[in-house]
């Protein structure tokens, strides 16, 4: 557990957003050796399954992951004030809530699968594989959100190292599983899924043994949680628009993806593999933006207000270097990392085009994410779910759907600076205006 509310505030925050950047990448790195796996074992139309079959996947798990936002932000204010009483009845209500949620989630996902993807425009002979692939990672869902949960509650408490070592594990399992299933076993996208559920299961046992044994504050059991209704509510409070904002970029996403499926398998397999890398790119970004979300609730809730603008503006220089040599590394060698994945010149070339143009305005990207990462910490989430959703369903929808009638699948791409660009102008706005301040939900006493 980490107190951020005395010290250098951009050490802290840099200090805090390590281990969580390395857990980031590390979760990505077993995506992204799915993918090379997928492309080069099995062939471009299970690489194309398997891209089609995440944005689905995040439709279903976006409420929670928000709702579960809404609960780490809870967590890190009482944590702030010192406040462990309410710690414990916030992690308690946190699980139950989870255990719940994935039951409804993984439900809806088998029973609607298929229309799904059929609503998506994906075409026939990639159909089989992404029901195959997505009914089996949904069977997972309830360790998903249970060592997901563990993760974000250790972080409201500043403990960003714990999650790390438990993703390591999980990681390590489920390249060891892909290579055993896919190669030896000749399982297909089938085993690539059970891969990731055996991994992830694996990673929550191991959480649960640990923490429960050396942790001070976390206790897992399955009786004598206690739901506390107040705390649920200000969760929802917080975690609602959040939710929302996840919900909606989530179906922005499959909208996006409908539109990519009328251009067909190249496209499709070419879009899934650079939304990887893409997705890899922008994690620095997004943890910084994290970690200066616990920052803040922290020192919101230890009533040192005066060190928030601090923090920002070290976020803002740690992101900005970063996000620059990123930027560099994706514009010289982005061919060479579609190679990876694939053999297919084609597939190549449309997804270089890709990250070449969307890698150009990933410090605008950035911004946004800092700035929204304040008001998030605040427990002002509804403001930042507003500006989500014009920038990206009254721009990079429309825009994606207008240019690619012009441009073709060059068009799809030119609309993700469009709406960052939009988003970014709207949070740096609201930011000045300094109405975020007033949504703090502890008040602590002035000591």
């Amino acid at each position: 557990m980490k107190d951020m509310t005395t010290g250098k505030e951009g050490k802290l925050i840099l200090q805090f957003a390590l281990p969580m950047l390395a857990g980031s990448l590390f979760q990505q790195f077993y995506n992204v050796v799915d993918s090379i796996i997928v492309g080069n074992f099995i062939g471009k139309e299970a690489l194309a399954a398997v891209g089609a079959s995440f944005p689905v996947i995040f439709v279903l798990i976006s409420m929670i992951i928000g709702l579960a936002s809404g609960i780490t932000i809870v967590i890190s204010q009482y944590f702030g004030a010192k406040d462990y009483d309410n710690v414990s009845r916030a992690i308690d209500t946190m699980y139950i809530g989870m255990f719940f949620a994935s039951i409804i989630t993984t439900a809806l996902g088998i029973i609607f699968s298929k229309e799904i993807f059929i609503l998506l425009n994906l075409p026939e002979e990639v159909m089989p594989m992404a029901l195959d692939y997505l009914n089996i990672y949904l069977l997972g869902m309830i360790v998903f959100f249970g060592f997901n949960g563990t993760s974000a509650i250790l972080r409201g408490m500043g403990d960003s190292k714990t999650p790390l070592y438990f993703l390591i594990i999980s990681t390590l399992t489920n390249v060891l599983l892909d290579l055993l299933f896919v190669i030896v076993f000749n399982m297909g996208v089938k085993g690539v899924a059970l891969a990731t559920v055996i991994s992830q299961t694996g990673a929550l046992v191991t959480a649960i043994l640990y923490l429960n044994r050396y942790h001070k504050i976390i206790n897992i059991r399955l009786r004598g949680l206690v739901f506390d209704r107040k705390i649920f509510n200000q969760s929802i409070r917080i975690g609602l628009p959040a939710g929302f904002q996840h919900s909606f970029v989530a179906l922005g996403n499959m909208a996006i993806m409908g539109v990519v499926n009328t251009f067909g398998t190249n496209v499709i397999a070419a879009y899934s593999v650079a939304s990887r890398l893409d997705a890899i790119a922008t994690i620095p970004a997004m943890i910084m933006a994290q970690a200066l979300a616990t920052f803040v609730g922290q020192n919101l809730g230890a009533n040192k207000s005066h060190r928030v603008k601090t923090g920002l503006l070290s976020t803002i220089l740690l992101t900005s270097i970063v996000t620059i040599a990123t930027t560099t590394i994706i514009v010289s060698f982005g061919d060479l990392f579609m190679d990876a994945f694939t053999n297919d010149e084609k597939v190549i070339d449309i997804g270089s085009e890709y990250l070449t143009i969307v890698s150009l305005f990933y410090l605008v990207f950035a911004f946004m994410f800092t700035f929204n990462g304040v008001m998030r910490g605040a427990g002002d989430t509804l403001i930042p779910m507003i500006f989500t959703l014009i920038s990206l369903w009254l721009v990079r929808i429309p825009f994606a759907i207008l240019l690619s009638n012009s441009l073709g699948e060059t068009g799809i791409w030119w609309s993700f600076p469009m709406s960052w660009a939009t988003g970014l102008i709207m949070s740096w706005i609201y930011y000045l205006t300094g109405r975020w301040k007033k949504k703090v939900i502890v008040k602590p006493q002035v000591r």
